[in-house]
């Protein structure tokens, strides 16, 4: 049994969440499941990013303390969360006592290495991205990312040595292949690096909505508040309690992976790295930047009103059904777009012909010509096809595996469903309806305990992606969730009853 840790970005509370943040958190939790699965011991990161100047302007529009804001959309996540199925095991906010406190101890730390120094900071802010920028990187005096105007500001700040790093963050980089994923996004890490990293501003005293940099025995001329994105970054580290708990961190440090956005890739690419860098400890295995999801040829954004809310999209067409569209649809590591005319394709092609028609069929033959009860299997009579069949099942899970460790996921749900047309196959060419009525029922006890066998194999490797349709198969064929390794073949004896079929998805005309 290994120890797994996997995390989402923490999301910016300045704002509802929308499919964006839906999908990586899915994705996330397909892994987490799918590592559990395997019987791996899982500890799955979510949670929110509350502070900064964002949230205090915002906060003051709407006539709000930021307290009383950040609450308010706090819960709205939850409550995706909770309809997505989403099984993490801790949610760590910023504004947490235990998150605040362990973010100044690390500060003081690295304060005391030497990384972190006091000076003067005169530059180009973003407010919206709350970043800082040089001269070189704005574009016509404008914000790379965003593309809104830049500030000049001069204020007494903080700053880590993350210069001081550079060599050593490359020579990293190069050395572990699997760090950065996809392989694209590595070289834009790499090519980040090399043009030369500069001393980060890490403290504001503009603001006040923050965590406050710790008592250090120096004489400042304001209170100094620690700039959002240094704070946040520790959440994958506070949340296993770093510096209070040593065997509650050891346990779980360093992360498996690390989902992000690959607009954020810099921060947890080459930051993030360094501050871990700064404090003694291990890079987390891999950080995987992901692509973005657009609509009609565009990028999804709250300015275009082109936001799509995944609770409309549960609404129409089921939880399960948007879990496994955007995972089978979009590439994981590249763009993807959602369509409503592709997810009703999907939904009526692959879940509701392909996956539903197969379980309502069998088991509606099982109790036509068995009474819902299982029959004897003769190994020794199976034909070809049905040693096809169940070698298709074996191979299934040879393939799953590797591509699951390389994060292809959508890789992995076309070669279940290939599995699930190849039964649909089988059923039309062995017609267990003729094999009834010529009196064959030993074969065809034979063909009927072979597509049982197929269908709880694929439902229990579909459990991740589709958890609450795997929960009403198994209900159907009459098997206990927290039955072990239901992903091999074997289950079903004589005798064991079934249940009546009831339709998973109900074709949407």
């Amino acid at each position: 049994m290994k120890n797994i840790f996997i995390t989402t970005p923490i999301y910016y509370v300045n704002d509802v969440p929308h499919i964006g943040h839906s999908y990586t958190t899915i994705i996330a939790d397909v892994l987490s499941r799918y590592q559990r699965l395997l019987g791996n011991n899982v500890f799955f990161l979510t949670g929110t990013d509350e502070h900064g100047q964002k949230i205090e302007k915002s906060a003051e529009q709407r006539g709000l303390q930021p307290r009383e804001l950040v609450d308010s959309v706090v819960l709205r996540y939850k409550e995706l969360w909770e309809k997505l199925n989403i099984s993490y095991d801790y949610f760590v906010r910023t504004t947490d006592e235990q998150h605040k406190r362990i973010v100044q101890e690390v500060f003081q730390k690295i304060y005391e290495k030497g990384y972190i120094y006091l000076g003067n900071y005169e530059g180009l802010y973003c407010s919206p991205c709350e970043s800082y920028f040089t001269a070189t990187q704005a574009v016509e005096g404008k914000c790379p990312d965003c593309g809104r105007d830049l500030v000049l500001l001069q204020e007494e700040a903080f700053f880590f040595k993350l210069s001081a790093f550079q060599d050593k963050l490359l020579a990293y980089i190069k050395q572990n292949e699997q760090f950065v994923l996809p392989h694209t996004r590595k070289n834009e890490v790499v090519s980040f690096i090399e043009q030369g990293l500069e001393d980060l501003c890490i403290s504001r005293s503009s603001i006040s909505w923050g965590i406050e940099v710790p008592e250090l025995g120096i004489e400042l001329k304001n209170k100094h508040y620690i700039y959002v994105w240094f704070d946040a970054l520790l959440n994958y580290i506070t949340a296993i309690q770093y510096m209070e708990n040593e065997k509650v961190f050891q346990q779980h440090w360093p992360a498996y992976v690390q989902l992000i956005g690959k607009d954020i890739l810099k921060f947890h690419c080459i930051i993030w790295p360094a501050m871990l860098m700064a404090l003694d400890l291990e890079l987390p295995e891999h950080v995987f930047g992901h692509g973005f999801i657009y609509q009609g040829g565009e990028k999804m954004s709250k300015s275009k009103g082109n936001v799509l809310d995944p609770n409309k999209i549960i609404e129409e067409y089921s939880v399960d059904a948007f879990r496994y569209y955007i995972t089978r649809e979009i590439v994981f590591g590249l763009d993807g777009t959602y369509s409503d005319v592709n997810m009703r394709q999907r939904y009526n092609s692959d879940l509701a012909n392909d996956f539903g028609n197969l379980l309502n069929r069998t088991l509606s033959m099982m109790g036509r010509y068995f009474e819902f009860k299982v029959g004897k299997s003769n190994e020794a009579q199976l034909s070809e096809a049905e040693l096809i069949l169940k070698k298709e099942v074996h191979d299934l899970e040879i393939r799953i595996r590797q591509n699951m460790q390389d994060f292809k996921l959508s890789i992995v749900l076309e070669d279940i469903f290939s599995v699930i047309r190849k039964a649909n196959k089988y059923i039309e060419d062995n017609m267990p309806w003729k094999l009834y009525k010529e009196e064959q029922i030993d074969k065809l006890s034979n063909i009927m305990i072979q597509l049982l066998e197929t269908i709880k194999v694929v439902t229990t490797w579909l459990s991740p992606f589709m958890p609450q349709t795997a929960q009403k198969v198994y209900e159907q064929l009459n098997i206990s969730w927290q039955e072990k390794n239901l992903y091999n073949w074997g289950y079903f004896k004589e005798g064991m009853l079934l249940n009546k079929p009831e339709p998973l998805f109900p074709r949407k005309e």
